[in-house]
């Protein structure tokens, strides 16, 4: 369930050895976040009958090939909780792999550009949501690739580390730069447009239904989801499969869930779930939760975005940007370079269902 803005969960933690911390709930619904179901596509369990879905089934190892994109770690370079975006932005970012077959190099997507952009209607260092974070990327139009703006784990509001020294206001130049070299050899830094970038054109939210989170997963990739994390702060990693029906289903961080798995030994389906916790935590990064039973919340409150176009052919800019920046008619050009950028459509898998029901054997 998404807690209110002002709802905050203490929950002891262990952050180094011989020392413990405390932290807010990371999930919080922001005041400008007032659609959570934005679609008009067929949704995947319209077309596609969950008894014909594999028992195992995951995007990290699909006929021996991953999908997924890059692990992350929202902890560094000092504390954010930011897990909304991160979960948010790896599916994301996961579908557009699926949509290439893998090929070429990963599109990872900018989440210090949600941080900068989202804090009326997605998040901040102090909580966010994932369904926040997708209505803010179709209402703005677009997300940076993450080369335009890395992840600082900074928000206005955040006091950690060095955040009260950077600027993470919603500007041209907090949305896509580069900087030359250092300023005592004339360095600048330059807005950059166009720049490479993702859109949204679907989203929604799906509520405690595990065959719709199976078919969604499967025909269009993973999702982000709502978790308790309390309970998995020492997950054990390796196999282990967390299945305690007792522990609380209050949420509190968010996560995303890549496919499922069955257990050979008991016949338990669980779901395989991608942290933003860093490869240190569990099994390099994922943990296995029992499927079925909303455990931790686990699927109380997935978010889901069908990705709109994607950059796979950029405006090439010089390596100082400002033949790409707004300020560029102020430059003398040596020449003219071709506007190549293109964006290419995501096709979403109920454009051909036929084809869909015949490769799982439905027709």
């Amino acid at each position: 369930m998404i807690t209110s803005r002002a709802a905050r969960c203490l929950l002891a933690v262990s952050a180094f050895v011989g020392a413990s911390a405390e932290r807010f709930n990371e999930i919080s619904l922001m005041e400008g976040h007032t659609v959570q179901n934005d679609h008009h596509s067929p949704l995947p369990h319209t077309y596609v009958d969950a008894a014909a879905l594999p028992d195992n089934f995951d995007w990290g190892n699909k006929d021996g090939v991953s999908y997924l994109t890059k692990s992350l770690n929202q902890h560094i370079p000092h504390y954010c909780g930011s897990c909304w975006a991160h979960g948010a932005l790896s599916a994301l970012a996961d579908r557009i792999k699926i949509a290439r077959g893998a090929k070429g190099a990963d599109i990872n997507l900018s989440i210090q550009y949600i941080l900068n952009c989202g804090a009326h209607m997605a998040g901040s260092c102090h909580g966010g949501s994932h369904s926040g974070t997708y209505q803010l990327i179709k209402n703005k139009g677009y997300v940076p690739y993450d080369t335009c703006q890395p992840y600082l784990a900074c928000s206005a509001e955040s006091n950690e580390g060095f955040c009260k020294h950077v600027d993470t206001t919603c500007t041209p130049m907090n949305t896509c730069r580069t900087c030359s070299t250092f300023k005592e050899y004339g360095g600048s830094c330059s807005e950059i447009t166009p720049f490479p970038h993702a859109t949204i054109k679907e989203y929604g939210v799906i509520s405690n239904d595990v065959n719709k989170i199976m078919t969604e997963i499967m025909m269009r990739g993973p999702v982000a989801t709502e978790v308790n994390a309390d309970p998995i702060l020492d997950y054990e990693g390796e196999e282990y499969i967390f299945s305690d029906h007792e522990a609380s289903r209050g949420t509190n961080h968010i996560v995303s869930i890549t496919g499922w798995g069955t257990d050979e030994e008991t016949g338990k389906k669980y779901w395989h779930i991608r942290n933003s916790w860093g490869e240190y935590w569990g099994n390099l990064g994922y943990f296995k939760i029992e499927m079925g039973d909303n455990i931790l919340g686990i699927e109380g409150a997935v978010a889901w975005a069908i990705p709109g176009t994607f950059t796979e052919t950029n405006t090439a800019c010089d390596e100082d940007g400002k033949n790409c920046s707004s300020k560029k008619k102020h430059r003398k050009k040596k020449h003219k370079k071709k506007h190549r950028h293109h964006q290419v459509e995501y096709v979403d898998p109920s454009t051909d269902v036929e084809a869909v029901q015949r490769r799982l054997g439905m027709k």
